[in-house]
C-alpha cells in the first residue's frame, strides 16, 4: 500500500522550482563552511562556530533558528 503524500518525508517528494532551490540552500547551510574555510580556521588554532557550539552545549540541546539568515555588512577590513 502506498504511503499518503502527507506522511512521506519532504525529501521523498519530487521538488521543482523555488522549492528545489530552497532545499538546496538548506542543504548547503547545514553542510557548514567549505573544507578550505574549515582548514583555515584550524590552521589558526580556531574551531568553526558549529564546533564551538558542540563543545559548549549538551548533544541534541541546540536548535539552530534562522539557518538561512545572511548578514549584509560590507565594511570589513
Amino acid at each position: 500500500m502506498a504511503t499518503p503524500l502527507r506522511e512521506r518525508a519532504p525529501e521523498d517528494r519530487q521538488a521543482t522550482g523555488p522549492v528545489a532551490e530552497l532545499r538546496a540552500i538548506r542543504e548547503q547551510a547545514a553542510a557548514g563552511p567549505s573544507d578550505k574555510a574549515t582548514e583555515s580556521q584550524h590552521a589558526k588554532g580556531k574551531l568553526t562556530a558549529r564546533e564551538r557550539i558542540e563543545l559548549l552545549l549538551d548533544a541534541g540541546s541546540f536548535k539552530e533558528v534562522e539557518q538561512l539568515r545572511r548578514h549584509r555588512a560590507t565594511g570589513f577590513g
